[in-house]
């Protein structure tokens, strides 16, 4: 009798061990138990400014898809690629020149970051004229957003442009990358600012 019970608790440890090396990190049943391998997008964004996995208009780019492989294969880490965002938005650096009419900007392109995808500006100075329906957030984590219009924009933009980092103007600056929304016609309709901690 005692030898039989000692070969049942021997049968049931090599049991539950066969059953532990089965959910291994390769096998699919552990990806449908949550472990994804996918990043949790921070809140409070517009997804960097929101849409489909980059920008919401709370005012922050969200991380999405996989970080990348990062040292494991030679290949750059971090986040690194913005989900496409939705036809007339795009992610753009305001430049010198914006003002309560008019919007200077460059296009952005998407670089590896540690905690979400940057946003480098990229090629030549751009213009579109601000929509008569214009709005703006402003967003930052020291302050709670704030709308702005048109010339408020071009004010904080202004002075972010000369003092980067200052919080002593209209609002506090951050990384100055905005996701704007363009109507047909190209004007800029709507604003989000990214904030940054």
């Amino acid at each position: 009798m005692l030898v039989s019970r000692k070969m049942l608790s021997a049968a049931l440890v090599a049991t539950a061990a066969f059953g532990l090396a089965a959910c291994g990190p390769d096998n699919p049943s552990d990806q449908a138990g949550g472990g994804s391998g996918t990043a949790a997008a921070p809140t409070g964004a517009p997804a960097t400014g929101g849409a489909s996995g980059a920008a919401s208009p709370t005012g922050k780019a969200k991380p999405t898809g996989k970080p990348s492989a990062g040292a494991t294969d030679g290949g750059p880490e971090g986040f690194c690629t913005h989900d496409p965002l939705p036809a007339g938005q795009k992610w753009i650096v305001p430049v010198k020149g914006t003002n309560g009419t008019t919007l200077v900007y460059k296009d952005t392109k998407d670089a590896c970051g540690v905690d979400d995808v940057a946003l480098e500006p990229t090629g030549p100075d751009k213009t579109a004229q601000f929509a008569p329906t214009f709005k703006a957030q402003l967003r930052s984590v020291v302050k709670p957003p704030m709308d702005a219009n048109a010339e408020t924009l071009a004010k904080h933009v202004n002075e972010c442009i000369a003092t980067p980092g200052s919080d002593k103007g209209v609002y506090p600056c951050q990384n100055n990358v905005f996701k704007v929304t363009l109507d047909a016609s190209g004007k800029v309709v709507e604003m989000w600012e990214t904030a940054v901690s």
